[in-house]
């Protein structure tokens, strides 16, 4: 049974989600402060790997401190090719730079199955991952919004179509936000005032 433990930010940062499928290692996703990483101690878990939905500096000001510690941490091929840019260090602080490995299609980390969904829009090499009923959205989809498009390399009719290929997954999936409240596939088909399903 997964279990996941979402870690608020302190300041401006995004959310980040640590996840174990058996109480002892994890896998993380978009871990923004260094903390994320204590975190994980004092849950007694073992990181396994770090996945990220995007390369904003908000989404990875943590991941120094798990690469020095050997933990791999994975994007999108084309997300890596922005990802310490100058570009990108200009929206914010800058991020010391890590090894960063591409990912597609689907991966397995702390014996979690992760699909991978290429989602360009809020980046034009943003991903989601999906996790059994977990769907980890990133800065695609938030709760009744989507992810801004007017930052480098975004685009408004490619994250329109991310979002509605977010809502063709079949079922409900609980949607946890890069941002702000955890919400629902459904709920956000049926009131998203951005993008409707």
């Amino acid at each position: 049974m997964l279990k996941v433990y979402k870690v608020w930010p302190e300041g401006f940062a995004s959310n980040s989600y640590i996840l174990t499928a058996d109480g002892k290692t994890c896998a993380v996703i978009d871990p923004g402060q260094p903390r994320v990483f204590d975190k994980c101690r004092e849950l007694g878990l073992k990181p396994q790997g770090v996945l990220l939905t995007h390369g904003h500096y908000d989404h990875i000001g943590g991941c120094a401190r798990f690469a020095d510690a050997g933990v791999p941490v994975y994007a999108g091929a084309e997300e890596i090719a922005h990802m310490f840019t100058p570009e990108y260090a200009a929206l914010g602080c800058p991020v010391q730079p890590f090894p960063v490995l591409p990912v597609k299609d689907k991966i397995s980390v702390a014996g979690i199955d992760f699909r991978v969904i290429s989602t360009p829009g809020h980046t034009s090499g943003g991903v989601c991952y999906l996790a059994e009923d977990c769907l980890f959205s990133g800065d695609t989809l938030f709760y009744l919004s989507v992810g801004r498009t007017d930052l480098p390399t975004g685009s408004g009719p490619r994250l329109a179509g991310s979002v509605k290929k977010l809502y063709a997954l079949p079922g409900d999936r609980k949607v946890y936000c890069g941002h702000g409240e955890d919400t629902s596939l459904a709920f956000e088909r049926k009131n998203n005032p951005y993008v409707g399903g």
